[in-house]
């Protein structure tokens, strides 16, 4: 199916089910505002009280749009119930000085239409009342809701109601002698509304999204990804450009969308991106946010199970949540164990139809007012988590984690594989990419997930770039973060070409000349590291990785002048240089002739090289720590 489709059959499926994460799925005609403003009423219309809201408290207010108030951006185009002061205040020119006798008459005359209608109900009955009265601007001052200027008598510009100026305030009603006061959660109001809006279109014509005759409708919703947002993903109200001249004679031959499925499945899109911004920022557990600068990402499935996390790591060692994490150092042989745990973690937790689909869909703001849709894919369940388990294998590195001080084998979540390949440390000493350039990667990376495409060669370019230069970072955890994300996207590389090393772990048995090369420089880092004390490691940068860049573009003639200066730390090591000799003569040994006089650059297999190596140095150092315990 479509994704139009794919998302009316959410609307229809879960449309009055109870949803305990405080999601809501809107209906039919109704739409969300932040309100400043809430105002009580008694049934005969007579005003109570009024009070000023905080962002949280009017924040997703329901409210009842017609077809043109649904989508109004600017001119007359009054709401029909709550709405913003000027519409709502007859004696608003008097606390303003602004003439809103326009705005004023045309909410009141179509108030009065549902009020006159058969589905009218008995809130609308009380706020027509009240509104007629014209007094609302005098009660919220006499309410200390409004403050006015004491030397004009006018509202005071400057003061804010919820970070929004007094006289665009948006105000919502509660209306007292119902079983549920509040008019932005009464089911029966939404009910009564429904009806009578339904009753006012006239407009039928064949949609062409479900092939029936019924009232069609060319304003679609905004406000897609939040209140604030005035971008649509159908519209077709230019008509002296090039919206459809020159293929079409009319809009009605291009698109014709009923009322009720351009609502539905609206609301449903809404629904889904708020949904997932609940388990995002609400949950228990950490997780990836699916909000790129402009583009929000959405994951569903056809039986409304859990989707399954694509932007992630295959695991969080760091997280206290996470409660299926390695409990010690997992070491650099453990890759049959890492790719059983990845298949129990991703298939053995998920409750999941075989037959169920999965959908993941992008909205993209081109403009501030047309959404597109920058990504759609329907997967088959079962398949895009056999994609899910080979992309975290084939991107897996051996990692630190600092918090457990731990190494284990993990993949990458994608936001860090950006910020690793195009970022740079901010103040706060973390890696960040600019937001533009992360959601086009997003973009670009998505595929490689879901349907093993191949991985982008600059981005793996960028980052052998970035890990060949230690000095670029002021705080080493970056630079070490940088240079696992290249062993993990060198590895994917290798493997999507079927050539060159994919091992996660030292191979004793490879004799590749840029690998051996940066097993050299892994040891000569770690000889030197060893002679520092607590001090020196904080604020001192060995020779290696002074000289990592030149070493890279230059190996033979680089590794003479830090084999040289490594002769004064292996003296100060004294017998321990013994440990670090031997690992040198060891990889000395295995170089091809000529190779190790060889001074062309090296390919990115040397970092796989160091980083495989310098895990080797430490499992040693641990062993032989253990020996001589025992």
């Amino acid at each position: 199916m479509s994704w139009t489709q794919e998302l009316y059959q959410v609307y229809e499926q879960q449309c009055g089910q109870e949803h305990n994460d405080g999601t809501v799925l809107l209906p039919v005609s109704h739409s969300t505002a932040n309100a400043q403003i809430e105002v009580t009423l008694k049934q005969d219309g007579s005003f109570e009280s009024a009070r000023a809201l905080s962002k949280e408290e009017g924040l997703n207010t329901i409210i009842p749009v017609t077809e043109d108030s649904g989508g109004r951006t600017s001119g007359v185009c009054a709401m029909p119930l709550a709405d913003k002061l000027i519409y709502l205040c007859g004696d608003y020119h008097a606390y303003t000085g602004k003439n809103n006798l326009p705005h004023y008459g045309a909410y009141l005359e179509q108030l009065g239409r549902w009020h006159d209608s058969p589905y009218t109900h008995p809130s609308v009955d009380a706020v027509y009342a009240y509104i007629s009265q014209g007094t609302l601007m005098k009660d919220l001052i006499d309410s200390h809701v409004l403050t006015p200027d004491e030397s004009t008598g006018k509202l005071a510009e400057k003061v804010m109601l919820a970070g929004i100026a007094q006289a665009d305030a948006f105000v919502r009603f509660r209306v007292w002698g119902g079983e549920t006061p509040e008019t932005w959660l009464d089911k029966s109001l939404y009910r009564c509304f429904t009806a009578w809006n339904g009753s006012e279109s006239d407009e039928n014509g064949l949609c062409y999204a479900t092939g029936e005759t019924a009232p069609l409708t060319y304003k679609h919703p905004s406000k897609i990804r939040n209140t604030g947002d005035k971008a649509k993903l159908i519209s077709a109200n230019d008509e002296s450009g090039f919206t459809y001249r020159g293929r079409f004679q009319d809009k009605n031959e291009a698109i014709a969308v009923s009322y009720d499925f351009s609502q539905k499945m609206h609301n449903a899109l809404r629904w889904l991106i708020q949904r997932q911004g609940i388990s995002v920022q609400e949950s228990g557990k950490r997780k990836e946010s699916m909000q790129f600068d402009t583009l929000q990402l959405i994951v569903w499935t056809s039986s409304f199970a859990d989707p399954p996390e694509m932007m992630q790591a295959a695991y969080a060692p760091d997280d206290d949540d996470d409660d299926e994490r390695f409990d010690e150092t997992v070491t650099p042989d453990t890759e049959p164990l890492y790719r059983d745990f990845l298949r129990k973690r991703i298939f053995g937790t998920k409750d999941f139809d075989i037959q169920s689909k999965v959908m993941l869909m992008g909205v993209d703001a081109a403009t501030t007012g047309r959404l597109s849709i920058a990504i759609y894919e329907e997967l088959e369940h079962s398949r895009l988590l056999e994609q899910l388990v080979r992309w975290h294998a084939e991107t897996a590195a051996l990692r630190f984690y600092a918090k457990r001080k731990i190494s284990c084998p993990n993949s990458f979540a994608v936001r860090e594989i950006i910020s690793c390949a195009y970022g740079m440390e901010n103040g706060k000493g973390f890696l960040e990419a600019k937001p533009e350039i992360i959601k086009d990667n997003v973009l670009r990376l998505l595929p490689c997930i879901t349907q093993g495409r191949h991985l982008p060669a600059d981005i793996v370019r960028n980052l052998v770039k970035k890990a060949s230069n230690p000095l670029a970072y002021e705080h080493s955890y970056n630079h070490r973060t940088v240079l696992e994300t290249a062993c993990g996207m060198i590895r994917k590389q290798n493997i999507d070409r079927k050539e060159g090393i994919i091992s996660m772990a030292f191979d004793p048995n490879e004799t590749d000349r840029s690998y051996l090369f940066g097993c050299l420089l892994a040891i000569a880092d770690a000889a030197e590291r060893a002679t520092y004390d607590e001090n020196d490691l904080k604020a001192r940068v060995t020779n290696a990785k002074r000289y990592w860049s030149m070493f890279a573009n230059r190996p033979s003639s680089t590794w003479a002048k830090i084999e040289n200066q490594l002769r004064v730390y292996m003296n100060k090591l004294g017998g321990k240089s013994i440990f670090y000799e031997k690992m040198l003569n060891e990889v000395m040994s295995k170089f091809k002739l000529n190779d190790f006089s060889d001074n062309s650059p090296l390919s990115p297999a040397y970092l796989l090289g160091y980083h495989h190596f310098n895990a080797e140095i430490y499992k040693k150092s641990e062993n032989d720590r253990k020996n001589e315990e025992e």
